[in-house]
């Protein structure tokens, strides 16, 4: 099935019946009739989209400039779910399976509380990626989020499982209160990174300004970095072999919690 965006939302349009297991068991008029928010307002998905029998290979391709559209993905467990253009907040959100893949840029809260499943971005992405939501303690526990650009603040903000993966920068606070998991930044890490971490893994392939509550442990080549970037080259990375080779600082923290949190910096 495939929907193009024919009228650009005013406000967000909450279109979180965009995800194949729901499409996929459809027709097409069906599809046009499921109701959707503009704002307060509730509204079809036909008012917003052109629908058409196409791609009947488990995937579900939405093409337009969706970055006024949330929830795409939301809830998803299996299929695939292809967006040409720009996307708005809250991709992917809760989803347990299948594969997301954005040729573009994507707003904030990208995978929030995901348990399973894989989420690719060609672009950049915004806030509280990989996240838990305001009030709770536990993020992710499982899956995939593999970004291509940069991110914004709070990466992984109480991440429990998973691997999230960033071939930019991050913003400030990179795996804040981080229970478990791995986040990967081959670019530069922003402002306190690990900041409350109990356990878990950061790696960059940059230097970055530590807290005070992390402590050095030793520099040496990691076997398990090794197999981490050479997995992440095959989904596309570009990852020179100096990065795959090379020596490493190992920092445990954050000592305010259990200090049993690690955070890598490439050192040659």
């Amino acid at each position: 099935m495939k929907l193009s965006l024919h009228t650009q939302p005013d406000v967000p349009l909450e279109a979180d019946v965009i995800f194949p297991d729901l499409l996929l068991e459809k027709t097409v008029s069906e599809a046009a009739a499921l109701e959707i928010f503009h704002g307060n307002e509730k509204t079809t998905l036909g008012d917003f989209f052109t629908i058409t029998d196409e791609n009947n290979d488990g995937t579900v391709e939405v093409e337009g400039d969706l970055s006024k559209v949330k929830l795409l993905g939301s809830g998803m467990s299996f299929g695939r779910l292809k967006i040409i253009g720009n996307v708005g907040a809250h991709l992917g959100a809760g989803m347990s399976g299948g594969e997301i893949i954005v040729e573009g840029d994507a707003g904030d809260w990208v995978g929030r509380e995901i348990s399973g499943g894989r989420i690719i971005i060609k672009g950049d992405a915004g806030h509280m990626v990989g996240s838990v939501v305001r009030g709770s303690s536990i993020g992710i526990q499982g899956g995939e989020i593999i970004i291509s650009g940069s991110v914004k603040n709070e990466l992984g903000n109480g991440m429990r499982r998973g691997l999230i993966a960033v071939g930019g920068d991050s913003g400030d606070f990179t795996g804040v209160n981080m229970k478990a998991g791995t986040i990967v930044v081959l670019g530069q890490l922003g402002q306190r990174p690990g900041a409350g971490m109990v356990r878990g893994t950061i790696i960059s392939t940059h230097n970055a300004e530590l807290l005070p509550t992390f402590t050095y442990d030793t520099t040496y080549r990691p076997t398990v970095l090794k197999s981490i970037f050479i997995y992440l080259r095959k989904l596309g990375f570009s990852l020179d072999d100096e990065y795959i080779n090379g020596n490493y600082q190992r920092w445990s923290g954050d000592s305010i919690e259990l200090n049993k949190g690690e955070i890598f910096l490439y050192a040659e």
